[in-house]
């Protein structure tokens, strides 16, 4: 069976917010084939289904970062959001499919728990590669420590990028001025 939505979109749609691997309500509604509207109704008709652990409000920072991972052409294009999206986690993307029984939404949700779960494993795999060059390292002397150092290199995860991109308006006055 052909999946309706391929595994390397939902994992996509996955985000580290607030220490939670968390998936947007605007990006599940689009998985679903559902309006975010309809999406969040249902949520609210089934408030009891939902405590905070299932999911949570992003605060406005939040939503920024959300927005800017998500990068478009068009700089005034919001998602067509007017309020903050609700995040939810793994075990309330699980329960949404209680709330939510559409086909589609059904086969999605599965294909969704089914990555979260391989994400899961990748992680768990990633700790144990790392405990085990950790014993080797302990094992083995200082003539390997170039390998060592360059596996941890390639593990680590990548550096966050700067903040700003650019130069402030100042920057660029001190910089015309030692040019000229």
């Amino acid at each position: 069976m052909k999946d309706i939505v391929p595994a390397e979109i939902i994992e996509n749609k996955i985000f580290l917010i607030r220490e939670h691997r968390v998936m947007i309500d605007f990006d599940l509604a689009q998985l679903y084939g559902v309006p975010t509207k309809v999406l969040n109704q249902a949520v609210k008709r089934n408030k009891k289904r939902f405590p905070p652990d299932f999911m949570f409000k992003l605060s406005n920072v939040e939503m920024k970062n959300w927005r800017s991972q998500n990068v478009t052409s068009n700089p005034s294009f919001k998602k067509g959001l007017r309020w903050a999206s609700t995040a939810f986690t793994e075990k309330g993307v699980a329960m949404l499919s209680s709330v939510l029984n559409s086909e589609r939404a059904i086969e999605a949700n599965i294909q969704i728990m089914r990555t979260f779960t391989k994400i899961r494993e990748m992680l768990i795999n990633h700790k144990e590669l790392k405990d085990k060059i950790e014993i080797l390292e302990n094992k083995y002397d200082a003539q390997f420590k170039i390998v060592f150092d360059a596996i941890r290199e390639l593990m680590a995860p990548p550096e966050k990028p700067k903040k700003r991109i650019g130069f402030s308006a100042k920057e660029k006055r001190a910089k015309y001025r030692a040019v000229v």
